[in-house]
């Protein structure tokens, strides 16, 4: 099937649109790291974060990705930088992350995995690779606890993150540096892990 050819506009008001998104999930997360601490546990501020972000990637993932696909517009592609292409959904949620992160508000997530494609996506410590294992057992009950990094001291939220659509197994499957490729829609494939400053 031949692919419509993408016209300069319609490559501008995506790349507009996907911007807008970004920009606006990196200051829902900087206004929600203001909060005050004496107010809310570090537990209900992640889960509200993570609510933030597991929407914003929904929304870019059925309303970005899958409409501009079906439509013949643009492809979600790995390699989106090189080609006429978007980011895939795991990578949208990277950038935003990276976005929030450059943003001095102290507030960090990221998406982690026993069987990660790249070796930087694993566990990095063994809090988040015992909350994985936990996740694989119960993904509903998200794992959390207080970690330090020399005198900096920080509350993580791990929660589960699994496979919403079709696409997202068939992507792990069948990627070529993927150590697990028996994928099903619905399986636990990583974790979003949200870490939080705490006061000394």
């Amino acid at each position: 099937m031949e692919r419509k050819r993408t016209s300069p506009l319609a490559q501008v008001k995506t790349f507009t649109f996907v911007t807008i998104l970004l920009v606006s999930s990196s200051l829902s997360l900087e206004a929600a790291s203001k909060i005050p601490s004496q107010g809310i546990a570090p537990a209900t501020v992640s889960d509200y974060l993570v609510g933030i972000i597991k929407a914003d990637r929904q929304v870019y993932t059925t309303h970005i990705v899958k409409r501009m696909q079906d439509q013949g517009i643009v492809l979600a592609q790995e390699d989106w930088k090189d080609k006429n292409a978007i980011p895939l959904p795991a990578q949208f949620l990277h950038y935003s992350s990276k976005i929030v992160a450059e943003s001095g508000v102290g507030i960090r997530f990221r998406l982690i995995s026993l069987w990660p494609i790249y070796r930087k996506n694993g566990p990095a410590t063994p809090f988040e690779r015992k909350g994985l294992e936990q996740l694989i057992k119960n993904p509903n009950v998200p794992q959390r606890g207080k970690v330090a990094t020399g005198k900096m001291k920080f509350f993580q939220s791990i929660y589960a993150d699994n496979a919403t659509s079709q696409a997202c197994v068939t992507c792990h499957n069948t990627h070529p540096l993927s150590p697990k490729r028996d994928f099903k829609v619905g399986d636990v494939m990583g974790a979003i892990v949200i870490t939080i400053p705490l006061e000394k």
